[in-house]
């Protein structure tokens, strides 16, 4: 059973002010501390788990910023890799990277050591947006991180955008995309900001400080990404990705496909045989289970077989092809119209899902309201 492999670097120069995600300060002795650990459950992994479930399909180094590590980190982490797993061939490795955090120098050193996706997490090019957001790199830097990355033969692209900030209107949001597009990276990943509970930014809406984007530009800005960027040769694939042909995300398939993963460092999720884990979101806990010997888990559950149904519903739904209907009987034994018939005729009714080519996947209606669709299969 082959899988793919997440690992959390979870430091960052600064955190942006809309995020929740588990990172840390970049200090010296922070950072030394968690290699040791990573390398040391990279080991404990590669010693425990059967020969068959070491077959690693993808690799995505995720964060936090993980390009705030220099290239000798990236060396040594996927040296332990490959000591302890079988990476397929043309086993997809990317790296999330944020301008002003690259240069030409370390995206040449990355693409040596067999990293051949680079995740740029752009946002937006007007500055004042990205103030907004409390990014601490410019538009100017954004566009110069992708020259370098170019420069470096990283021929696999993707750029991160979010629409919907305070103060975004529709003509920035396509000037974005225009600006996207010349560029022409080979992925674009499209996000309608969320206010994550007690971030600086949901605090600063809460307050009055600054104002929403209102839920009628939002949705406008999400159907002319989906317009613009299909009319360009994207394939809009999932709800927030769009990719030219063949150039799908793999790593991020294997999750919407509900297949096996295996996530490493802090506050990193697995799913391995029916099993979902978690590790310690803190570092020093990550840190001192691993320096016993001992698995970094903070919480794992046993999946149900109506858990595992209901997961591979929400999560194919997410893919605009949808949900596979004759594999998913392969899967567990029964029919999808058997398990959740109801909702799927009242949702067809409203228009929001449809069966087409055997699978049920949303509508162009449903697309927007994929939350609605998806509370009707947990």
């Amino acid at each position: 059973m082959s899988i793919a492999l997440y690992i959390h670097v979870p430091f960052c120069i600064k955190k942006c002010l809309y995020c929740d995600f588990t990172s840390y300060p970049l200090e010296g002795g922070a950072v030394k501390n968690y290699l040791a650990s990573l390398i040391k459950e990279i080991n404990l992994y590669g010693t425990s788990l059967a020969e068959e479930d070491k077959i690693i399909t993808s690799i995505f180094f995720g964060g936090g910023t993980p390009t705030t590590l220099p290239v000798a980190s990236f060396e040594m982490v996927l040296a332990a890799v490959r000591s302890s797993f079988l990476l397929t061939p043309g086993c997809e490795v990317t790296v999330e990277a944020n301008p002003g955090t690259i240069n030409g120098a370390e995206l040449t050193g990355l693409r040596e050591l067999g990293v051949n996706r680079l995740s740029i997490g752009v946002q937006s090019f007007q500055d004042r947006l990205l103030q907004v957001l409390g990014r601490t790199h410019s538009g100017d830097q954004a566009v110069e991180a992708m020259q370098l990355a170019r420069k470096a033969g990283f021929d696999n692209l993707n750029l991160d955008f979010i629409f919907g900030i305070p103060g975004q209107t529709n003509y920035d949001w396509q000037e974005t995309l225009q600006q996207a597009v010349e560029i022409a990276p080979e992925h674009i990943a499209a996000y309608g900001l969320q206010l994550e509970e007690g971030t600086p930014l949901e605090q600063a809406v809460l307050h009055g400080a600054t104002c929403p984007c209102p839920e009628e530009t939002e949705a406008d800005m999400y159907q002319d990404a989906i317009a613009f960027l299909t009319a360009r040769g994207y394939n809009h694939y999932e709800i927030s990705n769009f990719a030219q042909p063949g150039r799908e995300c793999a790593h991020n398939l294997i999750y919407w496909l509900n297949q096996p993963y295996l996530g490493l460092g802090p506050a990193a999720h697995s799913l391995i045989k029916g099993v979902r884990s978690a590790n310690d979101i803190s570092l020093d806990g990550y840190c001192d289970h691993l320096s016993r010997k001992e698995y970094p888990i903070e919480h794992s559950t046993c999946l149900t077989p109506a858990d595992e149904m209901s997961e591979t519903m929400f999560l194919g739904l997410r893919l605009t092809d949808g949900v596979d209907l004759n594999q998913f009987y392969q899967r567990f034994g029964r029919r999808v119209e058997d398990v959740y018939g109801s909702a799927i005729v009242d949702l067809r009714g409203k228009g929001l899902l449809e069966i087409s080519r055997g699978r049920l996947h949303l509508t162009a209606k449903g697309l927007p309201l994929a939350n609605v669709v998806f509370r009707e299969f947990i």
